[in-house]
């Protein structure tokens, strides 16, 4: 037992000293000696460990594996833990690393390699296809947790600003011309697409803003995305960000969907149904959208097998943009699951850059849609860069006041809709049962 004038070993050490010396192991005798014998503090003199992960290894068993001329794993294998085919992958990466020095190979001051840009995408695409926490990608990739958020976030970020202006694009003439022949075939002339939105769980959602992210019928906190996808499941129209306590209505009156129109810069729609003309493309929508003359909503219990045959058929094409929502959750496991970062910016650039992946894939891979209608998606302006949206004052003030009456005419949905029954009738009537 000491004495009671022996001197206490912890009258000289911080409270931080004094908690590590007590959770050393008792074995650890070197390491608290040292602090005895007045030592460094530990964030002075305890430095970080250093990890020898191998980087350059690393790389060469990466691209032994997928992206060598005999790789080891198969394009089928590629395409499913890529999400995507291996020439679009190498086009993102070579982008990537022409637009950002981050995505370059570097070397440290004595000389030693660092990590190249395949294993920086590689450990991003993983992140997001499988939705795995940081550290995962750590033992075979060669990154650190930390060094792969950072890949993570830079990857996002560079994929909006690379690709945004191309596949985060509003239709153009070339796209409608598309959208609306595949329209037509299906049964509904001047469709667009259909709309709806996804909920997205904000799991490390901050305190303080849970009240405005929280809807009492989903008991935690949620951001919304509102989407118009067409049957090739392409997202022709993205908008993220909305707190969780509003609804798909809330979200449409935020929305810039109608933006272009109202300043009369989106391309003109003009189609007849039944005789009828109109001059503006609709979307399909579900029970919860207003009835505007740019929806066309089903028929609640429908009475006659006209209107069944109706109801019927815009409950099945509708479906387009529920399958758009599911192929991107499955293919981004990082959207599927709970979000775990706590930037919102850093949120809308996750799902943004998806979404753009999710179009670059289906462009890549859509070849099956051409034989739906006699059309070759390589033809029309498709890739001319749609118009910029204007902010500030308007100066044809009473033309846009017009516009957003029409759209929200409930007249014109009205007479669209009973064009449609009868016209949908007379196209597929002969086949109901």
């Amino acid at each position: 037992m000491d004495s009671p004038n022996s001197p206490n070993p912890y009258d000289n050490m911080s409270l931080e000293d004094i908690i590590i010396a007590e959770c050393t192991d008792d074995h650890d005798d070197q390491y608290f000696k040292a602090l005895m014998d007045g030592g460094s503090s530990t964030r002075q003199g305890r430095k970080r460990a250093h990890i020898d992960r191998g980087h350059v290894e690393g790389h060469q068993r990466l691209f032994d594996d997928y992206f060598s001329d005999e790789p080891v794993y198969t394009e089928y294998q590629f395409r499913r833990r890529f999400r995507m085919r291996r020439h679009v992958f190498l086009r993102i990466v070579q982008a990537l690393e022409n637009h950002s020095e981050y995505f370059h190979t570097r070397f440290d001051a004595v000389g030693r390699r660092g990590l190249s840009p395949l294993q920086k995408c590689t450990a991003a695409m993983r992140m997001l296809a499988y939705g795995a926490p940081a550290d995962y990608v750590d033992e075979y990739v060669r990154i650190g947790e930390t060094t792969a958020i950072e890949c993570l976030v830079n990857f996002v970020r560079g994929v909006n600003d690379i690709f945004g202006t191309e596949y985060l694009r509003r239709p153009n003439a070339g796209d409608i011309r598309r959208l609306l022949q595949i329209g037509e075939v299906r049964g509904f002339p001047g469709m667009l697409g259909s709309i709806d939105c996804m909920h997205w769980e904000w799991k490390n959602c901050p305190v303080a803003w849970k009240g405005q992210f929280t809807r009492g019928d989903h008991g935690r906190a949620i951001i919304m995305l509102e989407a118009v996808a067409s049957q090739d499941l392409w997202i022709w129209h993205a908008f993220f960000g909305v707190p969780g306590s509003n609804n798909d209505l809330n979200v449409l009156n935020q929305s810039p969907l109608f933006t272009e129109i109202l300043q009369g810069q989106a391309p003109r729609v003009e189609f007849t149904i039944n005789g009828t003309q109109f001059n503006k493309g609709y979307y399909l929508a579900d029970g919860i959208y207003p009835e505007w003359g740019t929806f066309v909503k089903t028929i609640p219990l429908p009475q006659g097998e006209k209107r069944k045959l109706f109801a019927q058929c815009q409950e099945a094409v509708r479906k387009d943009v529920e399958r758009a929502f599911g192929v991107l959750q499955s293919r981004f496991a990082i959207v599927r699951g709970p979000a775990r970062f706590w930037q919102r910016d850093v949120l809308k650039d996750i799902m943004y850059a998806c979404i753009i992946l999710h179009n670059i894939i289906v462009e890549d891979e859509r070849d099956a849609y051409e034989s739906l209608v006699d059309f070759n998606y390589d033809d029309g302006p498709t890739n001319t860069p749609t118009v910029e949206v204007l902010h500030g004052p308007i100066s044809d003030f009473p033309t846009m006041l017009q516009g957003n009456a029409e759209i929200r005419d409930r007249n014109i949905h009205r007479n669209l809709q009973t064009d449609l029954v009868e016209h949908i009738w007379s196209k597929f009537g002969n086949n109901f049962n």
